[in-house]
This record gives C-alpha cells, structure tokens and sequence, in this order.
C-alpha cells in the first residue's frame, strides 16, 4: 500500500471490504464500533454484495491500519476482502451498490448493461473529469444507447461534446479542425469509429489525426471497427467499455460492417 510519508500530518482514505462469513445480526454494529474505537472516521457504507460491506474510512494514524488487520483477525463470522486506498471502481461500487465488472482478459475493459445507464454515465463521467488526454473505446451493437451515455457523461464531467463522426441525427464528418476556442479539454470528441474509416475522405483523416493529438478526453464508437480499417492499434486506448442489451448479449460487427462498407458503393 502506497502511504504518505508524512503520518502525522496527513489523513489517509482508505476503501475497506469485509466478507460476510455468517450474517448475524449485530455484525455490522461490531464492525463499526471496531473503526471507531480506533479511530476510523466512516464516511461512506454501503453493501457491494448479497455477502460483502464496503467503507470509505478515514484515519490520521498509519498504525490504526494494521491494528484494524490484526483485530478482524478476530471476528469470527467476517473476513478481511480489501484494505487499499480507494479506486474509482470502488467508490462507484459505494455509491451504486455492486462493483463494475471488469474482463478477466483484460483489465482496462469493463462491462455494463442498458439496465446499467446511471452507474455508465458515472463511471465515464469520471473518466472524462481527468485532466489530459484520456481515450476511451464504446463497444456495442447499433442502437443500444451508446453515443446518448457518452453525451450524458460529458454532461455529467460538465464539458461541452463535439462530434468529429457520428450518425446520431445525421452523419457527421469533420474535415476541418475548429477554431481553437474549440480545442482544449474542456469539450470531449466523439468519434465514430465505422464513419470514420468507411466516409472519411483524406480530408477528414487528417483532421481526426490531429484531434487523436488533441491532450483532452476523446471517445471511439465501434473501437473494433477502427482498428481493424486504420494504422492505430489497441494501445491507443486508456479503456474500453462494453454496452449490451443482457448480459448474454454478443457484441458482434459482421452485418453491421458490411453496411458500413457498403456506404462508399
């Protein structure tokens, strides 16, 4: 664990996660009285689980840390999940209670359902409030709600949106870079990764390489598609979200790509 230096002065945020061995009652009360009699301050509490509690807790002495390992040593019907400073993931999983669920192949990747819109637009929304460049891919099948999480985000990070491709109302294909008033981290580009590769004309190309160089949030519609049909590569992308109707919902680009390509013919 990562930890100021400087111990006396600062206060460490720490997320806090118990499993529940057995639910009796009353265990949650002992718990909290165990915090606070060393010293957590409990700010936020919430069930990530049917079988685990999560905690954003404060506390100014490192050594109420390991005390706080030492003594759930102890309790019988719970045990010790994670004690780290708090992620993004972890305090959405507070404040939504459950965690977003992240690939097992790769980490950056996580996945959400239409049922799922409030904790997406958070999740992206906080993606989009990071200073700098941050790229982020939006899978998913036509239709599902993609470029409308995205606008909400941007809503929610309070920027403004500007679309570089898109078919939300119309197709859009931007062949001139806007005026530098539009240029700055304070708008998020979307980019829609179909449109892009199979309307955009040299023009348009050159203009969206120099948005990719842009230091300020950008989002790709369809980041298979984009791979496939340009010179970028997955290492272009910070993370890759996934939208789906169900759960069980394959996210396939076969017809939709032959449509797409059919656009030039």
């Amino acid at each position: 664990m990562d930890l100021p230096t400087d111990a006396s002065q600062a206060k460490f945020e720490l997320y806090f996660q118990y499993h529940i061995l057995k639910n009796r009652p009353g265990l949650l009360g002992d718990v909290a009285s165990l915090l606070g009699m060393l010293g957590f301050n409990i700010v936020q509490l919430a069930a990530v689980s049917e079988s685990r509690r999560g905690f954003l807790i404060l506390t100014d002495k490192e050594e109420s840390i390991e005390a706080l390992k030492t003594m759930l040593s102890s309790i019988e019907d719970a045990e010790l999940d994670a004690l780290r400073p708090p992620s993004l993931r972890d305090r959405l999983a507070l404040r939504h209670g459950r965690f977003i669920e992240r690939s097992d192949a790769e980490t950056r990747t996580y996945r959400f359902v239409r049922d799922e819109l409030g904790v997406l637009v958070d999740f992206l929304g906080e993606l989009l409030k990071r200073p700098g460049r941050q790229i982020v891919g939006l899978r998913g099948q036509p239709r599902v709600g993609k470029t409308e999480s995205i606008v909400a985000a941007s809503v929610y990070a309070n920027k403004r949106w500007f679309f570089v491709s898109s078919t939300l109302l119309k197709q859009t294909i931007l062949r001139n870079l806007p005026p530098a008033d539009f240029l700055n981290d304070q708008f998020v580009y979307i980019i829609d990764g179909a449109v892009s590769c199979f309307r955009g004309d040299e023009e348009h190309q050159a203009c969206l390489e120099e948005v990719l160089r842009l230091d300020a949030p950008i989002v790709i519609e369809h980041p298979d598609i984009f791979v496939r049909h340009s010179r970028y590569n997955w290492d272009l992308f910070d993370y890759v979200i996934e939208l789906r109707r169900e759960p069980s919902e394959e996210i396939r680009y076969d017809e939709y790509e032959r449509q797409a390509a059919a656009w030039n013919e």
